[in-house]
């Protein structure tokens, strides 16, 4: 047995790769990585009893050139019996419509057609020609780049993908031993010639950084390979303990999580960090790709300082807002449905706000606090009442107080952060006389034990929390 085949079936052996009955798809571009992973594959798809095939992508950039490279694993998979599936794509013509990055949207495209074959063959694996080199640049230009977690492991072993996975046998080889296993078995890769432009980053790493590392030491891509295993095993146990402690300090709802000040000092930094990650993965339906751990470093410091009233601007309009003990990730620092509103309730009406909150407001028929309610004389007040956000200038005849008091001075008394000042109900009659802040303060309009009941009306505040 070659090298090659020695230490790449020892490597799926390792990872659990490939298991008996398996039907693994290879992604082909006909360069010599992809292109030796499928002449291996072929020749010891016996062992695993396994049914292989390949599908090549041509995104139309290289013309002529790149649909000959297409052909050429067509007919290569001809003359080894292999199933092929090959589509041309005009990428640039998409990339001009959604304003996408070359190569994230070729990348996106071929991804698309995997999946498509792969769920209408059946396919349970789909594996990929990356090696040792690749990923020795991958987490260096992470690295540099700022990532944090699991991705500056690198390239993973194996990852779910649309029901399957993903698998990179070649991750134990280094680009020189490919490239003797080509020659060894009369394989004729083609080369695709922006490999060798410096307009990449990749290919900057490739030309100047990698020589160096191999003239330190020639087996550089098993130690990164190491690493990355170690990294990866290590956050995903992080990443448990963060989620299994998440819970007591931080409360999350469809579009905001709340962070417990108090609780998440007391957890230890490492734990902390992977929290903060945990929250923007869930906050973020596509996370930015700008998205870095200095982003993550700087949530953790606002939250770590003294003063109570301080905000962070995030990648895709992300805000991270300290007010008092609690630090608040909300989009554009409010929460959904936090535009201006103002609701009329009549008498023996409901209406529901936004966030799951409700007003009811009922004749009285009993003097028993129903809930959080108020109530009121009738012939004090003027109806129909109003429920609407804070304005400018609003005050308040707190009840057992002389004159009024600023309503934006009760919300800093009463510590509500900044971004739920904007969101929370101010219930005024049809005089604009503020009546009511629920949970907050009550107007001297109100009347606690009245001499009769059957005078008043009740206004009943309710919400739903999540956790």
């Amino acid at each position: 047995m070659q090298n090659y085949e020695r230490k790449v079936t020892g490597f799926i052996k390792k990872h659990s790769l490939i298991r008996e009955g398996d039907s693994i798809l290879a992604a082909v571009s006909g360069g010599p990585d992809s292109l030796s992973l499928l002449y291996f594959l072929n020749k010891y798809k016996r062992l695993w009893d396994a049914r292989i095939a390949a599908v090549c992508v041509d995104h139309m950039f290289r013309g002529e050139q790149s649909y000959e490279e297409l052909l050429f694993v067509k007919k290569t998979c001809e003359k080894m019996g292999i199933p092929f599936y090959g589509e041309r794509v005009n990428v640039q013509e998409i990339l001009e419509e959604s304003n996408t990055g070359l190569q994230e949207g070729a990348r996106n495209v071929r991804y698309e057609i995997f999946a498509k074959v792969m769920k209408e063959e059946g396919f349970t694996k789909l594996a990929f020609g990356h090696h040792g080199d690749d990923q020795v640049e991958t987490i260096l230009m992470r690295m540099t780049r700022g990532s944090s977690g699991l991705l500056k492991g690198g390239i993973p072993v194996r990852r779910v993908f649309h029901g399957a996975e993903i698998i990179r046998p070649l991750l134990c080889l280094s680009k020189e031993e490919i490239s003797v296993y080509c020659s060894d078995n009369g394989l004729e890769p083609r080369l695709d010639p922006s490999n060798e432009k410096l307009d990449y980053t990749r290919n900057r790493f490739r030309q100047k950084v990698l020589p160096f590392l191999k003239l330190e030491n020639p087996q550089v891509h098993l130690k990164f390979q190491q690493f990355s295993e170690e990294t990866a095993e290590d956050e995903e146990y992080l990443l448990a303990m963060a989620e299994e402690k998440m819970d007591s300090v931080i409360t999350k709802t469809m579009d905001e999580a709340v962070i417990d000040i108090q609780g998440f000092r007391m957890m230890p930094l490492p734990l902390q960090r992977r929290m903060i990650h945990l929250i923007l993965n869930y906050l973020y339906k596509e996370r930015p790709s700008s998205l870095s751990s200095i982003h993550i470093q700087d949530v953790v410091a606002i939250i770590m300082k003294d003063s109570p009233s301080l905000s962070l601007d995030l990648p895709g309009n992300l805000k991270a807002i300290r007010s008092y003990n609690q630090c608040i990730l909300t989009f554009d620092g409010r929460a959904e449905g936090t535009s201006d509103f103002c609701y009329t309730l009549n008498i023996g009406e409901r209406i529901e706000l936004p966030g799951q909150r409700a007003f009811a407001l009922q004749k009285a028929e009993n003097h028993s606090q129903e809930g959080d309610s108020v109530l009121f004389d009738k012939s004090r007040v003027a109806f129909p009442f109003r429920i609407r956000n804070r304005r400018p200038g609003d005050r308040i005849k707190v009840k057992g107080l002389n004159g009024t008091k600023k309503v934006k001075d009760i919300f800093i008394d009463e510590k509500i952060p900044v971004s739920h000042r904007d969101t929370w109900p101010v219930v005024e009659d049809n005089n604009g006389e503020i009546l009511w802040l629920p949970k907050l303060k009550v107007s001297s309009l109100s009347c606690e034990e009245p001499s009769d009941i059957n005078d008043c009306v009740r206004l009943i505040f309710s919400e739903q929390t999540s956790s």
